[in-house]
């Protein structure tokens, strides 16, 4: 028996006869046909292989035959192994359908005998160790293991690790369970057994449930939609989704903790509450970063900050912060850049320019404290920032001028790659670089008067610079910006004048040196900012519930 094999037009199909017509691709698998077709037992045909510079087919070489005869012979046992694969999965089919058919034949049904649950919250049914509970929440984690099945509950509390067994376990409804489902899971609350670790230390020893709503299995399933290696810009469309996620949800609980921590911060140093406008017609930091809206016909922006309008709580409510979306209108996609950011903004009057500095300091380091303190953030920030050291006063105290020496000495170039000269903006590379390499929090103050605004006043023992302090974190730079403010109307006028603002609108803010002026001072906390300092974020996309920038206004 003879068989031809022809690369350029054959096909390697169990079909094919092997003629000079119908020839094979390759030699491998003509001999792996003939056994396939007519038996292990049949004799070995000879092969012939086309050759393009004879037109014509020869008898294989010896040395090609061999080769043929090993790739037969690994076609062979890939053959036999698709064969076992298909069998096995056959048979799982069969299983599954046995399976399904029994669990049709389950019925869930709550065990009236049983005490009555008692409803809990996650976090609280910790604590309720040998009762009956009742919990709901999200499927976060499911997997089965023989005729057990064990579920991770989430309800935004806290995590409840659930075993499901006995009937529980094979009823259709459990075989149907899919990820982020909501249910109501009734069982005793147990220790779990010495050497296991859950959540709390504890299990919940399911008797009864019962299914809320079914997240959808599939193409639609949630891991489908919320994959590790999913895209950024992706993710961020499916922000309502990644939310669910244990790091971005723990990153919003120490958000909370924070916003807690500040007012009680503030609470304690005797500052007020406000809640200033998000709409106003004034500008604070500069005309070319505001949103632009039609109010009514008028002109309005997005507020930049509530500076000026906590200026003017102060003759009647005291020393005042506020905790408020503000809005940059700043086409960056820098890390730590938003174009919206929830501004934690703060005015004190009667005060020196260091008493202002050390009224910063301890808003933050206070703020901190209570965060660590705190028994669901401060395992977080731990977790998630394991090598964080909190900030202890005093902080390094750091003229412009001499940051601008430090950097000369360092060799770090300005943006325009030349040495920094006094009068430059220290932008966010060349500021991170020296705060990161001095290794503690810095208070940078007195910037000169060309690059800061127009309400902060001259430092009396230097005319070119201002009573104006950042404060820089390593790891993640400018946290805070504040400034003592101009207290003299004339000088007000002069720097709106310098500025080129026009002054008319401002009558209200003009009023707070007519009516009775005073030395004060104040500054603003970027919510995002902070948090990723604490949470060791690489961006402050990630600590704003639904970041907006340049691009990005949904979900």
């Amino acid at each position: 028996m003879s068989l031809y094999i022809k690369d350029s037009t054959g096909v390697d199909e169990l079909t094919i006869t092997g003629t000079r017509e119908q020839p094979f691709k390759t030699p491998a698998f003509a001999l792996f046909a003939n056994i396939t077709n007519n038996g292990t037992d049949a004799a070995e045909p000879k092969l012939f292989v086309f050759k393009d510079e004879e037109n014509d087919f020869v008898e294989i070489t010896a040395s090609a035959l061999k080769k043929a005869r090993k790739g037969a012979e690994g076609l062979k046992k890939k053959a036999i192994k698709a064969k076992e694969q298909e069998a096995k999965l056959e048979q799982q089919k069969l299983e599954n359908a046995a399976k399904q058919m029994a669990a049709l034949n389950i019925k869930i049904e709550e065990d009236k005998s049983l005490p009555e649950a008692k409803k809990y919250k996650i976090l609280k049914a910790y604590g309720a160790v040998g009762e009956r509970v009742k919990v709901s929440g999200w499927v976060h984690r499911l997997r089965s293991n023989k005729k057990v099945v064990f579920i991770v509950l989430r309800d935004g509390t806290g995590y409840l690790q659930c075993v499901l067994t006995g009937d529980l376990a094979l009823a259709k409804q459990t075989l149907d369970l899919t990820l982020e489902s909501t249910v109501t899971l009734y069982g005793t609350i147990i220790n779990v057994p010495e050497g296991k670790t859950a959540p709390g230390n504890v299990e919940l020893n399911v008797d009864y449930y019962e299914v809320v709503g079914l997240a959808p299995a599939g193409d639609e399933a949630f891991s489908n939609k919320i994959a590790e290696d999913t895209d950024p810009s992706i993710l961020l469309d499916q922000r309502h989704l990644a939310l669910r996620g244990e790091t971005l949800s723990s990153v919003m609980k120490v958000r909370a903790a924070f916003l807690r921590a500040i007012r009680r911060v503030y609470e304690e140093e005797g500052l007020l509450e406000v809640t200033p406008p998000c709409m106003v017609q004034t500008q604070v930091e500069g005309g070319s970063t505001l949103f632009k809206l039609d109010y009514y016909g008028e002109e309005a922006y997005l507020t930049q900050s509530s500076q000026l309008y906590l200026e003017t709580c102060l003759p009647s409510l005291g020393d005042v912060f506020c905790i408020q979306e503000s809005f940059r209108a700043e086409k960056s996609h820098t890390r730590r850049h938003l174009s919206e950011y929830t501004h934690i903004e703060a005015e004190l009057a009667f005060l020196t320019f260091e008493e202002l500095l050390d009224h910063i300091e301890t808003v933050i380091v206070n703020s901190v404290k209570y965060v660590l303190e705190d028994p669901v953030a401060g395992p977080i920030v731990k977790q998630l920032n394991p090598d964080f050291v909190a900030p202890a006063k005093p902080f390094m105290r750091l003229e412009y001028k001499d940051a601008i020496t430090w950097l000369q000495e360092h060799d770090i170039k300005n943006e325009d790659g030349e040495d920094f000269k006094f009068g430059d903006d220290i932008a966010e590379a060349a500021e991170r670089k020296m705060t990161d390499t001095i290794g503690v929090p810095i208070l940078l103050t007195k910037f000169p008067v060309e690059i800061k605004s127009f309400y902060m006043p001259r430092c009396k023992d230097d005319n070119r610079v201002t009573e104006s302090v950042d404060v820089l974190m390593p790891t993640v730079g400018e946290i805070t910006g504040g400034s003592m403010r101009i207290n003299s109307t004339d000088e007000l006028m002069a720097g709106f004048e310098r500025e080129g603002i026009d002054p008319k609108p401002y009558y209200w803010f003009i009023d707070q040196r007519k009516y009775g002026t005073s030395p004060h001072g104040g500054y603003g906390l970027g919510t995002e900012r902070i948090l990723a300092w604490l949470c060791n974020r690489f961006t402050v996309r990630d600590c704003s519930l639904y970041p907006r920038f340049s691009g990005r206004c949904k979900p």
